[in-house]
């Protein structure tokens, strides 16, 4: 029987027994583990099981998930195609404010307009779903009304990247991969950083600038959920990269359509009805540990 899936397990430490324990949970679900690896680093370890299944059905992968999920605490397990992580040109997209990067942009604006704990509330909720996302950005947006551009210069020095950004990033571009963002934030923040990063594709709103102040507005189409899985499509088609080979990364329920199109969707640190949605999870906060997932 050949490799049609990898279990890859991560976490601060994995031991001995937590790898037998990630072996019989795999066993017991069905698979016939094949080959085993151990790797990382001071941060977290990485277990990878290359496995056979029986069909390698969506409907074996899915039960192969839920049975490894949870199976020792502390410890995320992402079950990925091995076509994924065998392929010679892969499609990496992430959402930016809390997945590339640390903060929320929105919200270290507002803090300038004395608004922060408001917009911090709108944008909680936002995130859980419980609110309409561009209906919700309008009304955030709108805080900032009369603030002078500079604090754009501000805020964007404040802007941290998430530990292990940078080293993902490289490491898919040093392997001839294609990596992009699309971001519901904001392109005078952001053009910046994907520059810094030499990201292939990225796209986000663009705050309207009068006469040296913010408007309060936004210009064109907010970049939504939608416009999210759109750009995926759109950037991976245009790099001749098929959707089976795309691995999505977000944090929020604008992040949905995106995760579920992409042939794995990775949940970083995310809102638990996106954690239940996605294929995979990734608890810590090193986002270099999307590469692991993908083989990369």
């Amino acid at each position: 029987m050949s490799s049609n899936v990898t279990a890859v397990s991560y976490g601060p430490t994995l031991t001995l027994p937590d790898m037998q324990r990630l072996r019989g949970v795999l066993t017991a679900a069905g698979a016939n583990v094949l080959a085993e690896n151990r790797t990382g680093d001071s941060r977290f370890e990485v277990y990878t099981a290359d496995c056979g299944l029986e069909s390698g059905a969506a409907a074996e992968v899915t039960e192969l998930r839920q049975a490894s999920a949870g199976a020792v605490e502390g410890v995320d397990t992402a079950i990925v195609p091995a076509s994924l992580r065998e392929a010679r040109r892969k499609f990496l997209i992430m959402d930016v404010d809390s997945t590339l990067i640390q903060q929320e942009v929105i919200e270290l604006l507002a803090a300038y307009a004395g608004k922060r704990e408001e917009v911090t509330a709108v944008t909680e909720a936002a995130m859980r779903g419980e609110l309409d996302f561009a209906q919700s950005l309008h009304a955030r947006v709108a805080v900032l009304a009369g603030l002078k551009a500079d604090v754009v210069d501000a805020v964007r020095g404040e802007v941290k990247l998430s530990d292990g950004a940078a080293e993902l990033v490289a490491a898919f571009k040093a392997a001839g991969h294609v990596v992009a963002v699309v971001s519901g934030g904001f392109n005078q923040i952001l053009q910046p950083i994907a520059e810094g990063l030499g990201l292939d594709y990225w796209i986000a709103n663009e705050l309207e600038i009068v006469d040296g102040a913010l408007t309060g507005k936004v210009l064109g189409d907010v970049i939504d959920r939608a416009a999210k899985e759109k750009y995926l499509r759109e950037w991976a088609a245009a790099e001749g990269i098929p959707m089976e080979h795309t691995i999505a990364v977000g944090d929020g329920a604008n992040d949905l359509d995106m995760l579920g199109a992409a042939g794995i969707g990775v949940a970083f640190n995310a809102k638990p009805a996106v954690r239940a949605a996605a294929d995979a999870v990734v608890s810590m906060p090193y986002l270099d540990a999307v590469r692991h997932i993908a083989g990369v």
